[in-house]
């Protein structure tokens, strides 16, 4: 299944100047897995050294933040969305 995937324009460099770009994948969790091995530069800024979401970082399935999810083995349909969102801050 081919879905979408939004990165914020600051993680751009880790994805060859994409922020939108499809991925085919059949699972949630594949399609997760999938973008770091595409795009493995995205991996530091997206998980820590134990492999855990850094706290900064929101991925977002359809409308959905993943951090919501009771399992994340869910099957992918079409128009589906993975978005990536990653805070900052600054003063």
């Amino acid at each position: 299944m081919q879905i979408e995937v939004s990165i914020p324009s600051m993680l751009r460099d880790c994805t060859k100047g994409k922020v939108k770009f499809p991925l085919e994948a059949q699972m949630l969790d594949e399609a997760i897995s999938q973008i770091i091995i595409d795009y493995p530069l995205l991996r530091v800024h997206l998980y820590t050294e134990s492999g855990e979401l850094r706290k900064h970082v929101l991925i977002f399935y359809n409308d959905e933040s993943i951090a919501w999810l009771e399992r994340l083995d869910i099957p992918l349909q079409a128009g589906d969305r993975i978005m990536v969102f990653q805070a900052v801050s600054g003063g």
